[in-house]
């Protein structure tokens, strides 16, 4: 027969050698992929099951002490494993974290490009050089400029009876109504958000008898931005794979464009607006015709701005 303290110390040691595994086990199942978690949770409990029950009270509370001090170094991001809940494995797959990053990446070329055109239409409607007068009537003015390229644009002067507040309302955040107070527009449908300032919209023109250039439709990135009492709206042609030119239509090109919304220094609940229409309207009409159209839609679109504030 072996001695006793032989039996103690083979005893001790097989306790020894199930506690390293322990260990082990422990440390496996937090590095291991999402597909093995689940068995090598399983494989440690049953391993390490008799042991438990048989630890003293102090090692028991040393092993809940090693757990706890795991979960503090995950939780401070010193040790990496998957996402996971008892209940059910939240963590997000390749293809979900693939179409976050390109629904962020698609956020940023919006909010950039209406910032971009805004900047863009700001330089040149505050440009001094190359105006020339158009017409003026009842106060409202247009002049016209020719850009590079030869695109002749258009820049609206006229005073509202709206604070800058309430106008940056009427064409921005409730710019889907404004086919009920613009006979020339027939829709206008907000796309995407991409926060508070920035938006993609469609816009189909109305097939109006007055409307030399004929039916079009435009998809726009459109930015707002504040700057002391002023508020500046911008805009300018975007592309959306999901909205490809529509058939029956020819897509005109906005932009850069802006409006800038100016309180009077004796009026504050008034407005200065000034409108730089900037638009390729493709097709094959003459560039007289254009021309004579443009600021024609700038005068048109201001008397049915004024009647909706009177309303």
């Amino acid at each position: 027969m072996e001695p006793l303290s032989s039996s103690l110390s083979f005893s001790g040691s097989i306790k020894a050698s199930r506690g390293l595994l322990l260990l082990l086990l422990l440390l496996l199942a937090i590095s291991v992929g999402a597909n093995m978690l689940p068995a090598v949770l399983k494989l440690c409990c049953g391993i390490t099951y008799p042991h438990l029950r048989s630890m003293a009270g102090l090692q028991r509370a040393a092993l809940v002490a090693f757990g706890q001090e795991i979960a503090h170094l995950q939780s401070r991001g010193q040790i990496a494993h998957p996402g996971w809940s008892p209940l059910r494995w939240t963590g997000k797959t390749e293809a979900a974290e693939q179409r976050a990053a390109a629904l962020a990446d698609e956020d940023v070329f919006y909010l950039k490009q209406g910032e971009a055109a805004l900047e863009e239409a700001l330089m040149i409607v505050e440009s001094e050089d190359g105006w020339k007068l158009e017409t003026a009537e009842n106060g409202d003015v247009i002049y016209s400029k020719v850009l590079t390229g030869n695109r002749k644009v258009f820049r609206l002067e006229a005073e509202l009876n709206a604070s800058p507040e309430e106008l940056h309302d009427i064409l921005f955040f409730r710019m889907e109504e404004m086919h009920e107070w613009n006979p020339s527009i027939r829709r206008i449908k907000v796309l995407k958000h991409v926060g508070r300032n920035t938006m993609v919209t469609h816009e189909v023109s109305a097939e109006t008898a007055g409307n030399l250039i004929g039916q079009r439709d435009f998809l726009s990135v459109r930015h707002w931005s504040k700057r002391e009492s002023r508020v500046y709206l911008g805009g300018a042609a975007t592309r959306l794979e999901s909205l490809l030119p529509q058939p029956g239509f020819v897509r005109a090109e906005d932009g850069p464009t802006c409006i800038i919304l100016q309180p009077l220094q004796d009026r504050p609940d008034c407005s200065r607006f000034i409108w730089l229409l900037n638009v390729d309207v493709k097709g094959w009409l003459p560039q007289s015709l254009v021309n004579k159209a443009l600021p024609q839609a700038q005068a048109d679109f201001t008397k049915h701005l004024r009647r909706r504030l009177a309303a």
